[in-house]
């Protein structure tokens, strides 16, 4: 037992526990998939915040709840058992999950403030190190918090390396069925024939040039690769999470702006063109002249590599739980790029991100990685082996949360991702706004003077989330 303090609530731990599957498995080792090993050790979380649930007029206490949710946890352990397990490395020296059923670290606490008065702008005062959990061991922990005000946050934080979006949210969707006694509505495939490399294998230079192994990298950035960054100040320090909401009528605007002459562009295009844009801006203005800017988007592959293979194949990918991910990129120096039309820019970002969502475009992703083993790789962007700056954009639009995380108390609140505040790679994601179907919410890892220079020249754009815009105080 012990308490976290924090500007403005407490949060008090009142039992720290592990949770097994309730149901003992034979004793192995999963490998990694090709496309799992892409994925480099690092850390991603997500959040899930609940109003007062109505049944707690009936006489169902804060701890008949949490003991409900370690028991149907523990039955949806048993379909996501590798979750249970560890991440080891082999004798080759890759890692691979060992399914031993040692249990996920599950924490419960209870925090001195109300849903309505969380302050989810600035997830580092609210969330980070006081209802988001530590994982030490393992590949997932679990922290449940009960508020002040009757209201409840559960919170995952997953090794990434085992798990993506698409896969946590499966589980955490599947979790909140158990919880309602109801049979999840797709249950994992952790098949890993389906992402097997061809023979013999074949890709593109273009494929290749996504990843590089570390070996490649000189000797002090295998071990610090961001250490030769000539501004740390700016970019390897005093990076913050920020989340912002962004009217569907500015997003239409933005649309608008990214298509011109004809070429009608997404709205994911046009934020991530948007998003490019204004960071070359804070560059040059800044006096980080003539940087090399470069933008990444994370693109999945499961519908794409099922394509024309039957019923069979589309489901396994559907359900497949792991990273089904390629990280196509663009680069442009930052001089150039911050007087490029928004249009201009859109027709960059949609042609590298055409570039990946093919069939063959995985396949050959598979085949690099099998002809790279065991060498550990990256994504290239984030090598920064020049002045350059590199920001991740992921769209959580596509996992539908919001109608998925029904725990039996009634409708989600609000849920983000969020990353350790330790990470020093810049990250962004989209998701769906609770409120409004029209609208967006957006998280950023960001450096500080970034985020600053963004609220300032964009405030119309990015509007700081608040629990009024959440209606959580209704």
């Amino acid at each position: 037992m012990g308490s976290v303090n924090s500007e403005g609530f407490s949060v008090k731990v009142i039992k720290t526990e592990v949770v097994a599957a309730d149901q003992p498995w034979h004793d192995h080792w999963l490998p990694f998939t090709n496309l799992d090993l892409l994925v480099p050790p690092f850390d991603v979380g997500s959040f899930f915040c609940y109003k007062k649930s109505k049944d707690d007029d009936d006489g169902v206490t804060t701890m008949d709840m949490v003991d409900a949710l370690k028991t149907s946890l523990s039955q949806t352990l048993v379909l996501f058992y590798p979750l249970a397990g560890e991440i080891v490395h082999n004798a080759a020296g890759e890692p691979e999950i060992h399914c031993n059923n040692r249990g996920v670290d599950f924490i419960q606490a209870a925090a001195d403030v109300d849903l309505r008065d969380l302050n989810v702008y600035d997830p580092n005062e609210s969330i980070d190190g006081k209802l988001m959990p530590p994982r030490h061991r393992g590949v997932l922990a679990i922290q449940i918090t009960t508020l002040k005000c009757g209201g409840m946050v559960i919170a995952c934080m997953f090794d990434h390396r085992a798990a993506d979006g698409y896969s946590a949210s499966m589980f955490v969707s599947s979790w909140a069925d158990m919880n309602r006694s109801v049979r999840p509505t797709s249950l994992p495939s952790f098949r890993r024939s389906v992402l097997n490399p061809r023979r013999p294998t074949l890709y593109s230079t273009s494929v290749a040039n996504l990843f590089l192994p570390l070996s490649d990298l000189p000797p002090l950035l295998q071990t610090h690769p961001k250490s030769e960054s000539p501004e740390p100040d700016q970019f390897d320090s005093h990076l913050i999470s920020r989340i912002y909401y962004m009217e569907g009528e500015e997003l239409k605007r933005l649309q608008f702006l990214a298509s011109e002459n004809g070429c009608q562009r997404s709205k994911l295009e046009s934020f991530t063109s948007f998003l490019w844009k204004i960071t070359a801006s804070f560059l040059e203005e800044s006096g980080h002249l003539d940087h090399m800017c470069k933008i990444a988007v994370a693109v999945d592959g499961r519908q794409r590599l099922s394509e024309g293979e039957g019923v069979e194949k589309q489901t396994l990918m559907a359900t497949h739980f792991g990273n089904v991910l390629s990280i196509p990129f663009g680069g442009i120096r930052s001089k150039d790029l911050k007087d490029m039309p928004l249009s201009v820019v859109a027709n960059q970002v949609h042609d590298f991100l055409k570039s990946a969502a093919t069939k063959n475009h995985f396949l050959e992703l598979i085949d690099w990685v099998e002809d790279q083993r065991p060498k550990a790789l990256m994504s290239r962007p984030f090598a920064r082996t020049e002045r350059e700056f590199a920001i991740m954009v992921s769209s959580g639009q596509r996992l539908s949360i919001m109608g998925k995380m029904d725990f039996g108390w009634g409708k989600l609140a609000f849920c983000s991702c969020h990353v350790p505040s330790a990470r020093t790679d810049c990250y962004v994601m989209t998701m769906g706004s609770p409120i409004n179907d029209n609208d967006w919410v957006v998280y950023m890892h960001l450096p500080t003077k970034l985020l600053h220079y963004m609220e300032t020249r964009a405030s119309h754009v990015f509007k700081p989330l608040t629990s009024d815009y959440l209606k959580l105080s209704l």
